[in-house]
């Protein structure tokens, strides 16, 4: 197989430093490019050649076989064409259990395929108490577990975890055997590499169980509308920041490049087209929160800093502080802290107080030393003016003008999402919200923003009177809606619409009623 690579940098040998290459083959499929089929190839020997001057020849030799052996001399079944297993990853004894698929299984251990927002809770070397194998006939296996590596997979959002099993009893190991010849004779089979191998694995034939799943699983990737350039472009920054965080936390390096071009790459989307990227972050909204919080931010930061001096010298290291600033908060996952999705209990809010004290400290085992710039927005943040704010309790004279416009973007965009059990505010509300705090805020900053992005702002869920429920596309001069994309009517709740409506025909769908909740509606945006 040959790869055609394009790298501008100057050191691409050292991702074939014995001359052999791993990488995984992605493919989209399906009526909307919306499933996946994986599979990943190890140690594949590869020749090296440069054809210009960022373009590289990649000369590889395929392995004879699919079925890799390991280094305990194990052999490793992929799970390819369709053949797949259900996992369940127990990361801490009856707290935490990350889903995941199962990507390929040996007597040694799996490779598990997770969301890659689940990968903040585990490590290299991290024991799990249990992993759980469910087979599409029903049949399960478990088995204590260490984790030997984590990275990501694909380009979706997904991260790979191989796990080798521990402390298998002699039934336990049986078992394995089984689970694996199974796997082993149902790969022969569907990829035709025997051809005694008439029938599908009983292990695999769905059994009642499994086809609701899976019935359930295509519906709502039928629910699911095409992601747009734009879209797509902004995930990709939520993707890569997660990916940085992985970086940080399993090969103890602080991946710049990687920020940096997820920087580069939000000022790149805003000067495309503004409104339609600000429309696009609002497609985060099931992300979680503190990627969600992070891009959000950093992308009304960049159209703001923008909007006020398109040749702003800050606006690069300003963006990066605003999307490390939330770094620290998965770097706190713990057994005290199982996950940040909950709503948390005083103590484990004092814990995550500690953020920005947990993130410098890991910015100093590896080595990395931010801007001044950069610097002043991740510690500052979320400081207020009254000295109310965190970790220092600093006060008006001693937060620059940037910070004060940096903890207006961020106290909003709180307060326009669900939060520790506490509803998200429409937009009036939170405007409201902040006026109210008297000397907390930057008032002249709070009314600049309330003048760009208005009371019905770009991505927020409007109800219409018609019972129409449309996402706000654009705004006209006076702040109200002059585009939307229809998603739902009311009437009919289990239809879903997609249907673009200009100013003109908006009284098709009557009367605006306001901002709400898109959760309290079942609208959702759904992930590849």
């Amino acid at each position: 197989m040959v790869l055609e690579v394009e790298y501008a940098g100057s050191d691409i040998e050292r991702y074939v430093p014995t001359g052999s290459l791993s990488f995984d083959l992605e493919a989209l499929k399906g009526p909307h490019g919306n499933e996946r089929d994986t599979y990943s190839l190890s140690n594949v020997a590869a020749k090296l050649l440069k054809t210009d001057s960022a373009l590289y020849r990649l000369e590889c030799q395929l392995p004879a076989t699919m079925f890799v052996k390991e280094n305990r001399g194990a052999v490793r079944i992929p799970f390819i064409m369709g053949m797949h297993a259900r996992v369940g990853i127990e990361v801490y004894l009856h707290e935490l259990n990350v889903p995941g698929r199962l990507r390929n299984l040996s007597i040694g251990g799996c490779m598990v395929d997770i969301d890659l927002a689940d990968s903040i809770s585990m490590g290299v070397d991290k024991e799990v108490p249990g992993v759980t194998l469910e087979f599409p006939n029903g049949d399960s296996f478990f088995a204590e577990g260490i984790i030997r590596h984590i990275r990501p997979f694909g380009n979706q959002g997904y991260a790979a975890v191989g796990i080798q099993f521990l402390n298998l009893s002699t039934a336990q190991t049986e078992a394995l055997f089984h689970y694996v010849n199974e796997s082993e004779r149902e790969a022969a089979y569907r990829t035709g590499t025997n051809d005694k191998m008439l029938y599908h694995s009983p292990l695999f034939i769905p059994g009642t169980k499994e086809k609701k799943i899976q019935q359930r699983e295509a519906q709502e990737r039928d629910k699911r509308s095409r992601q747009s350039p734009m879209e797509r472009g902004v995930m990709d920054v939520s993707h890569q920041l997660q990916v940085g965080l992985m970086y940080m936390n399993t090969r103890q390096q602080f991946p710049a490049e990687i920020f940096y071009d997820c920087v580069d790459t939000l000022r790149y989307l805003v000067g495309q087209d503004r409104k339609t990227f600000l429309y696009a972050l609002a497609f985060l909204r099931d992300e979680p929160d503190w990627v969600r919080h992070a891009v959000q931010v950093a992308g009304q930061l960049v159209d703001m800093l923008l909007t006020r001096d398109p040749h702003d010298p800050r606006v690069r290291e300003a963006v990066l502080g605003a999307l490390l600033h939330t770094l620290g908060k998965p770097m706190l996952i713990s057994a005290e802290l199982p996950t940040l999705k909950v709503n948390m209990t005083p103590v484990q809010k004092a814990i995550l107080s500690g953020h920005v004290t947990v993130l410098y400290r890991k910015f100093s085992e590896l080595g990395w030393e931010p801007s001044p710039t950069c610097r002043d927005v991740i510690e500052n943040a979320n400081e207020r003016l009254d000295g109310s704010g965190y970790p220092a309790g600093k006060r008006e004279e001693q937060l620059s003008e940037l910070v004060r416009l940096v903890s207006v973007i961020k106290a909003i965009n709180k307060l326009l999402h669900a939060r520790n059990g506490e509803p998200p505010r429409p937009p009036l509300d939170a405007y409201r919200r902040i006026h109210e705090s008297d000397t907390v805020y930057d008032k002249t900053v709070l009314v600049e923003y309330i003048q760009i992005y208005g009371l019905y702002p770009i991505g927020s869920l409007a109800k219409f009177s018609g019972g129409f429920l449309a996402w706000v596309m654009d705004i006209n001069g006076k702040g109200m809606p002059s585009q939307v994309s229809v998603v739902k009517n009311l009437r009919f709740p289990d239809t879903n619409i997609n249907s673009v409506i200009n100013q003109n025909d908006l009284s098709q769908i009557g009367k605006l009623e306001g901002i709400v909740n898109p959760s309290d509606y079942g609208v959702k945006v759904l992930k590849i």
